[in-house]
């Protein structure tokens, strides 16, 4: 059996980073977290892992060396053309949201994945 556990990130405003990343994964806000300081998020079916977030002093100031990428097309094997389809799909939805593109990467003429940063400049990709 697996074991439970939660994402914890330092955050400059819980609150909408949480709602960011509510609306990027499908997830809704955890009750009992609506403090400024603190927000949390939790996946509606139970499935995935809860994701903290606490603010912290200090700005973000280098790259992270772990991030998330959101895999819009589900568990492969994959249709390519599909999975360049929903990736595209998503991207716009995102920057409404807050976040900015990166850059987007390709495998030969295949689109792979976009680079993208949330609203307090976190890396994450869409895959």
């Amino acid at each position: 059996m697996a074991t439970f556990w939660t994402l914890g990130c330092d955050a400059d405003n819980p609150q909408r980073i949480a709602a960011f990343w509510a609306l990027a994964l499908g997830y809704v806000k955890e009750s009992g977290f609506d403090e400024p300081d603190n927000a949390s998020i939790v996946d509606p079916d139970g499935r995935g892992p809860a994701i903290g977030f606490l603010k912290v002093p200090e700005g973000k100031s280098a790259k992270n060396r772990m991030h998330i990428d959101i895999r819009v097309a589900g568990p492969g094997p994959w249709d390519m053309a599909e999975r360049a389809r929903l990736i595209r799909q998503k991207v716009p939805e995102l920057v409404a949201a807050g976040a900015t593109v990166v850059r987007e990467e390709s495998y030969g003429d295949v689109l792979g994945h976009v680079i993208m940063h949330d609203p307090e400049g976190n890396e994450f990709c869409v895959a």
